[in-house]
């Protein structure tokens, strides 16, 4: 993220109030809530951790033991557990 000088993006009037409360400091404006992205939306990972939780849930389903998914995995058995649990048994279909 680039910084801004705030002359260039507010009004004057803006400016100066502004300065009453934070004068010579680096403020964070944050995004409206309508805009922002949830955890792992830009990046794809949300997308990859659903699909790998919903692989695991299928070889559990399938026979694979739980101590081996932990082992494929390298996650905790609470963890392995949970995902078991979560997943839906009609969504486990890859």
């Amino acid at each position: 993220m680039r910084y801004k000088n705030a002359r260039e993006v507010l009004p004057p009037a803006l400016l100066k109030e502004i300065q009453r409360y934070s004068s010579g400091e680096l403020l964070y404006i944050p995004q409206k809530t309508e805009h922002r992205a949830s955890w792992g939306e830009l990046s794809g990972i949300k997308a990859e951790m659903t699909s790998r939780n919903n692989y695991i849930a299928k070889k559990y389903r399938a026979g694979i033991s739980v101590e081996e998914l932990i082992d494929e995995y390298c996650l905790s058995e609470s963890s392995i557990r949970k995902i078991i649990y979560s997943v839906p048994v009609n969504e486990d279909a890859i």
